[in-house]
């Protein structure tokens, strides 16, 4: 890839190419000396020529919009871009987080970053590009980039004004900055440098070297070698603790997620992605002030920690993080007055989450006491919480585990009258209580026992296994003699002897592309607070009730229309005007228009409508889950069909309570819902 076109010719070319069907050829007429400098491309169209405007029908509309992009084209050529396009891009970043959130940082931040623009260009680009590579320290005779001019001068500048750290001098070093340096080193550096000082290895691994490298200084019996590791490696230099704290906080501002960064501009500005569009409105701050943003920062550190130390297996410090996320939960619920949308970026939030972990922690150790204690921690602190479903099952299930059936039954029970309690949780719940509420625990048959048991149709297929062993997926040979998943069998099982259907396996990913496509006016909708920044494909508000309170007339109407036979016409038209525009659980690539039409015409619009409704009412309770493949087929007439959810079942593999959930659900709402089980051939009864 070579590069692009500027913004403002492109926005003047895009109408040219969109309304009179303008067809543009570039030619590079020269290579420019350096990548940072503007590539002289020649541009033709091939319908029109300049002489030839006279002649031109739609001369009186066209020409204007010509002239538009000579006179672009003219400033480009006058004002060449000085800055790189990542550097823009930084610094687009940079003030508009301290635009919108400046009462989140003391004078001295503010200060701080408000003088990064006053950098040198060399200096800008330098830090950004160091910032964005993996570290923490680099080596200066191995910084070079052709849009800096002087490395060296830049990262003095740098330096100076405090967002790099740099070491040269062997008395600079401590323990922790050498076993960093080290790792610049490579294998032939660390061999002869142990060799100097009398030590030798026949590893040839790196980890290994350095290992033997940072015992000689520990020792402190080679007072000379740090200094002679600073003369193999030169000048190094890491991004400062300030400045890395400080960006790392507005990149978090800015993407409101610890997913994207910096990368993003880059994807957007090549149209590798494109965002939706949309009003960022404002309304109240998500950090109304610093000591909640700073709690909320410490709340992630202490869930970074978690996970690092569980990957690798430290339970002394996984202990610690569980105390500390524990303890800062019990003082401070979430806010109730705080909006739904905003919950997730609370420091309560982000440490129930670290309490959860630590649940995991002492059932795997079968610790059941201290997994009950803060299981009931979680549920006396978050109130209105979608996940107290899934807490309330952990909860009466460890209870059980620790020989208190009672105890667990009566959990469960109270966790039926919890409206947040919800999906296959509830469904969880029932089952639980269906099985522990016998005589003489409980004399009356629960109101919901038909329910649960609710017979689900089944069909029973054969197939010729390849394996059959615990917690491998099993394999089977197909109908073609081929290797194949127990859904590609169940497939061609469909196809064949089950029916003539046509179909795919698409679990829930097809039904949230559709609800996305036939909900996407409603979900980009101009709603105050759920937009905060231009690199969202989902309101922060969709998987909160919110959601459907706040547009339940403009998402009613819009159901009314699709149980109304509309469906497929808005599909399309969705479709056709956003494709390949990035929006939560919209899958571009995996399915096609023609699948997308015929899952909509054959399952029809009453039902669509239903399973919208209920992800725009709860679509974090029921965005997965949803039945393995779809099968359909038309009618003589091809116009009028049927559709067909299944959930296909290996042997020994048992349906979760959230596929029993949404199995029941699908049936309450009229669709065509069955379970296939596939047996080995042997296993088949006669």
């Amino acid at each position: 890839m070579l590069g692009y076109l500027p913004k403002d010719i492109s926005q003047c070319l895009s109408p040219l190419i969109d309304d009179y069907d303008l067809k543009f050829e570039g030619t590079i007429t020269s290579v420019p000396k350096k990548s940072s400098e503007a590539v002289l491309i020649k541009v033709v169209c091939h319908k029109m020529r300049s002489d030839g405007w006279k002649e031109c029908e739609l001369y009186g509309d066209f020409k204007p919009l010509w002239e538009k992009v000579l006179q672009v084209v003219e400033h480009q050529m006058q004002f060449p871009p000085k800055t790189t396009r990542y550097q823009l891009n930084f610094n687009v970043l940079l003030q508009e987080v301290l635009r919108s959130c400046s009462h989140l940082f003391t004078a001295d931040e503010k200060a701080f970053l408000e003088s990064f623009p006053t950098l040198s260009e060399d200096s800008q680009r330098l830090f950004i590009r160091l910032y964005t590579r993996k570290g923490p320290w680099f080596r200066l005779s191995n910084i070079s980039y052709p849009e800096v001019t002087d490395s060296l001068q830049a990262l003095k500048d740098l330096t100076v004004r405090g967002f790099m750290s740099s070491v040269k001098d062997a008395n600079e070093l401590d323990n922790q900055k050498m076993k960093e340096i080290t790792e610049l080193l490579n294998v032939t550096e660390l061999r002869d440098i142990l060799s100097m000082n009398k030590v030798f290895s026949r590893t040839s691994r790196k980890r290994d070297l350095i290992n033997s490298l940072c015992s000689c200084y520990n020792d402190g019996t080679r007072i000379n070698l740090a200094t002679v590791i600073l003369e193999r490696t030169g000048l190094c230099a890491k991004v400062s603790s300030t400045a890395e704290s400080l960006i790392w906080r507005v990149e978090r501002l800015f993407f409101l997620n610890g997913e994207q960064d910096l990368s993003s501009f880059v994807l957007l500005d090549l149209g590798i992605i494109k965002y939706p569009t949309y009003k960022c409105i404002d309304s109240e701050q998500i950090f109304s002030n610093r000591t909640k943003l700073l709690a909320y920062e410490e709340a992630i550190e202490v869930a970074q920690l978690m996970d690092e130390s569980l990957d690798n297996e430290d339970p002394q410090t996984v202990l610690k993080c569980i105390i500390i996320a524990e303890t800062r939960i019990s003082s401070s619920s979430l806010d109730s007055a705080h909006a739904a949308a905003f919950n997730r970026f609370t420091a309560p939030w982000v440490n129930s989450k670290v309490v959860l972990l630590g649940v995991s922690f002492f059932e795997n150790q079968k610790r059941y006491n201290r997994a009950v204690y803060l299981l009931r921690r979680l549920l006396s602190c978050f109130n209105c919480d979608g996940r107290r479903g899934y807490w309330t099952v952990r909860l009466s299930t460890d209870l059980e585990h620790m020989g208190r059936p009672n105890e667990s039954l009566t959990v469960a029970e109270q966790g039926l009258l919890d409206p947040w309690v919800r999906a296959g949780s509830r469904v969880a719940l029932q089952r639980r209580i269906l099985r522990l509420a016998k005589p003489p625990r409980r004399w009356k048959t629960p109101t919901f026992s038909n329910l649960v048991d609710n017979k689900i149709p089944e069909v029973t297929i054969q197939g010729r296994s390849l394996n059959c062993e615990v917690g491998i997926k099993n394999r089977f040979y197909g109908e073609d003699g081929e290797q194949c998943g127990v859904e590609q069998l169940a497939l061609q099982y469909y196809s064949g002897e089950g029916g003539g259907w046509q179909g795919i396996h698409t679990e829930s990913s097809i039904w949230l592309t559709i609800f996305g496509l036939l909900m996407w006016d409603i979900l980009f909708s101009d709603v105050p607070g759920v937009f905060q920044t231009r690199f969202q494909t989902a309101p922060l508000d969709l998987e909160t009730e919110s959601f459907y309170l706040t547009r339940k007339e403009t998402i009613e109407s819009q159901l009314e229309k699709v149980a109304n036979g509309m469906a497929e016409e808005i599909l399309i038209i969705s479709y056709e005007t956003q494709r390949g525009t990035a929006c939560r659980g919209v899958a571009w690539e995996r399915f096609s228009l023609e699948e997308l039409r015929a899952a909509v015409a054959c399952v029809g619009g009453m039902c669509i409508a239903s399973l919208c409704r209920h992800l725009a009412q709860d679509y974090r309770s029921w965005c997965s889950g949803m039945p393995d493949l779809l099968v359909w087929r038309f009618k003589e007439n091809g116009y009028e069909g049927e559709a067909k959810l299944v959930e296909v079942k290996s042997e020994k593999d048992r349906l979760s309570e959230q596929q029993r959930a949404w199995l029941l659900l699908l049936m309450d709402s009229g669709f065509n819902v069955e379970i296939c089980k596939v047996r080995p051939a042997s296993l088949i009864k006669t």
